[in-house]
């Protein structure tokens, strides 16, 4: 794992060191460097450039979604995705352009599409039959607009990643299934609807994926559902969305190839292919892939529980509440003792949280120096969906999220307090 240190041998994230950073914002916090997730953004950029494909970088917000993310991604000229009202709502209150913004979601709200409608979002992503007819009919109080779609289809191809992370084989609830015959029923529809403009297709066949295997059959079966379409509706499509998925690395287990690799091998596979029509521009949604990498997560040890024969636990100040991914998912994390994150391991613990469940181990076997109450310890890469999958289980107050950036740290969400666990609450008295 990637890690940063200074003068004096402490963790640093965005040019700030991590002690300081617990000191300043308090523990559990989640620390982003930010210059990282610029970094990535940029990667992605440069691959189609290199290449002279026309493209969106369409960040999937789903994965870390707060007025100040919005912000980032609209400076680095990013294109994002958003998954319900909520993130719509945060990204229009940090101004980010509504045209650049794509509506994902397999079963969107009549409120939801209105506010969609309502804001300008640029192009909403059809899920299936009842949203294409609900669109319809929304539509039909602005006979003068015309929506942008494009159609989510199940390709029928399967990641190799968890269960819960694949969503393009034939079997999910996303999309317009390719072998029944649902996503040509769904173009033609889409094309004689005239409130509608049919951009092109989407496809996302998982999450945390290892091997470009995956990504290039999609392409291929996706360029060969255009061309059929294109010979049989006369349908000249303007985008190819591939979805995001890459995996990204969690431990020294892990081997991934670089994000931007993957994007590089996607498009020669897409440019070996004869197309009757000109080049459809080309989006990726790639969010854990940008932020995950670039995301900390610091806490303070607690207590400690040793039994002859077992390995001892050591707990923090956090747990299931601020990360659910390894009781969720069985996710895996790499820890370091913020103040010498280049110590050799001398104990393999279980690092586990405060929640008041068995379950809540964010990491199994933990390899660390020794530690006592009171230090700082750092997972790294909690970047993706530690934050948005955050709860307030057991009445504990959701952490801080602070950007760190060329040694200067910003606050972007408070750290919640004890009153705004409370503030919903109605007396039944």
């Amino acid at each position: 794992m990637d890690i940063t240190t200074n003068a004096a041998g402490h963790l640093t994230i965005g040019g700030c060191d991590a002690l300081a950073l617990a000191q300043e914002f308090d523990t559990p916090a989640y620390i982003y460097d930010v210059a990282a997730i610029r970094q990535q953004i940029r990667a992605f950029a440069a691959v189609f450039e290199q290449r002279q494909v026309p493209y969106e970088v369409s960040y999937a917000s789903k994965a870390f979604a707060t007025v100040a993310m919005y912000q980032v991604a609209a400076q680095e000229h990013c294109h994002v995705d958003v998954v319900s009202g909520g993130e719509l709502y945060t990204a229009l209150k940090a101004n980010f352009p509504a045209a650049n913004i794509s509506f994902h979601g397999n079963n969107k709200s009549e409120a939801e599409l209105k506010a969609a409608l309502a804001a300008g979002v640029g192009t909403i992503i059809v899920d299936n039959f009842y949203e294409l007819d609900l669109l319809q009919g929304l539509l039909k109080a602005t006979p003068e607009k015309q929506q942008n779609i494009l159609l989510r289809l199940t390709p029928g191809i399967s990641a190799h990643t968890h269960a819960y992370d694949q969503t393009g084989q034939t079997d999910s609830k996303f999309g317009f299934d390719l072998e029944s015959g649902q996503a040509e029923q769904a173009a033609k529809l889409a094309l004689a609807a005239p409130q509608l403009n049919l951009l092109g297709i989407h496809a996302h066949i998982g999450s945390q994926i290892f091997e470009v295997a995956g990504f290039q059959a999609a392409a291929t079966k996706l360029l060969s559902v255009l061309k059929a379409w294109h010979q049989e509706f006369g349908f000249t499509p303007q985008v190819l969305n591939l979805g995001g998925g890459f995996g990204i690395r969690y431990t020294d287990g892990d081997d991934p190839l670089p994000a931007a690799d993957f994007v590089d091998a996607i498009l020669a596979t897409l440019q070996e292919t004869a197309l009757p029509f000109a080049q459809p521009a080309i989006w990726i949604e790639p969010g854990r892939s940008i932020v995950g990498p670039a995301g900390y997560q610091l806490y303070r040890v607690g207590s400690r529980k040793d039994v002859p024969g077992l390995r001892p636990y050591v707990a923090v100040d956090g747990g299931m509440g601020d990360n659910i991914r390894p009781a969720l998912y069985q996710a895996h994390y790499t820890a370091v003792k913020a103040a010498t994150p280049q110590a050799p391991a001398l104990e393999t613990v279980h690092l586990v949280g405060k929640y008041c469940e068995s379950g809540d181990i964010l990491i199994d076997e933990a390899p660390l120096p020794a530690t006592q109450p009171g230090d700082v310890i750092a997972v790294l890469a909690t970047g993706a969906y530690g934050y948005s999958m955050a709860s307030n289980y057991n009445r504990n107050p959701r952490p801080a999220v602070v950007f760190a950036e060329n040694g200067q740290a910003k606050l972007v969400v408070r750290r919640e307090t004890d009153a705004d666990l409370v503030q919903n609450d109605l007396s039944y008295l």
